[in-house]
């Protein structure tokens, strides 16, 4: 079942609480694949009922980058959801999820705003006003649906850790489930971007797989220098890849790591075929 406007949604939402049963979101922008898949399924095993949202949120898109590209699939998300046993797929357009006009700036619209300190760095750094926009909507998103749980893929470690900052500090009640990265057979990890590239693109964009494993295995080995680690990384890079960062954050709270412990994620932004793709790995 799809369902289009917000009241129609809380009228559902409502009488399901009254029989006392449990919802679990799974917030999408669509061009839903095995990762997403991975996600409803942990909602479906886990919750009475599962919403998947799929919404093509403009806030978190900044100048220059694929809002109008962007992959829409609503009628083969909306099968791939039913197969796969979610109660709900809720995808409102930009009119009914931010209002009449719907003027997008922060001039005319209420935003939430993360801490400086979690977004002033990796994705964020290049990104800016990305964060404002993903907390802003996933904070819409729990108002209107009032889960117990909400799923979330740890290929977006950063928004992860933002979403779980803003629950803690707004007193949100709902649980967030982090769920594992999901690859390909090839180690690639899935994402909608990689619709993008072409089959050779997709041989050169292993190289994030592989610089990651790598500095795991490095580590395992005892080296726990991060300017020793970073170093492994360049030997895998051609001409055909462009490094935006490679970063040692702590998995909590996104403090620098001089030197590497149980307690890091490193983090990897790369362009292959004008395409940005990321991944992270834990220590």
């Amino acid at each position: 079942m799809i369902i289009h406007q917000i009241e129609e949604l809380r009228k559902l939402i409502k009488s399901w609480k009254k029989e006392g049963l449990t919802i679990g979101l799974v917030p999408t922008m669509g061009a839903l694949h095995n990762g997403h898949l991975s996600l409803i399924k942990k909602s479906v095993e886990k919750c009475d009922r599962t919403i998947v949202s799929v919404f093509v949120n403009p806030i978190q898109f900044c100048p220059g980058e694929d809002l109008e590209k962007y992959p829409r699939t609503l009628d083969a998300d909306t099968k791939l959801c039913e197969d796969a046993g979610v109660s709900i797929v809720f995808a409102p357009s930009p009119k009914e999820m931010y209002g009449e006009g719907h003027i997008m700036s922060n001039d005319f619209l209420t935003y939430v705003i993360p801490p400086f300190f979690y977004v002033n760095k990796l994705c964020g750094k290049s990104r800016v006003g990305h964060f404002d926009g993903v907390c802003t909507v996933v904070n819409k998103l729990f108002n209107i649906v009032q889960p117990d749980f909400a799923f979330f893929g740890e290929k977006d470690r950063q928004q992860l850790i933002i979403i779980k900052k803003m629950v803690h500090d707004l007193n949100i009640p709902v649980e967030i489930i982090p769920c594992p990265i999901v690859r390909e057979e090839s180690g690639l990890a899935l994402s909608s971007r990689n619709k993008y590239l072409s089959e050779n693109g997709k041989k050169e964009a292993l190289v994030l797989n592989r610089i990651l494993f790598n500095i795991k295995t490095c580590y395992n080995k005892g080296i726990k220098d991060v300017e020793a680690l970073t170093e492994t990384a360049y030997s895998f890079l051609n001409a055909n890849h462009t490094l935006e960062y490679l970063e040692f954050r702590d998995k909590n709270n996104l403090e620098e790591k001089k030197v590497a412990d149980d307690n890091t994620i490193v983090f990897i932004a790369l362009h292959v075929e004008n395409v940005r793709l990321i991944d992270n790995i834990e220590l």
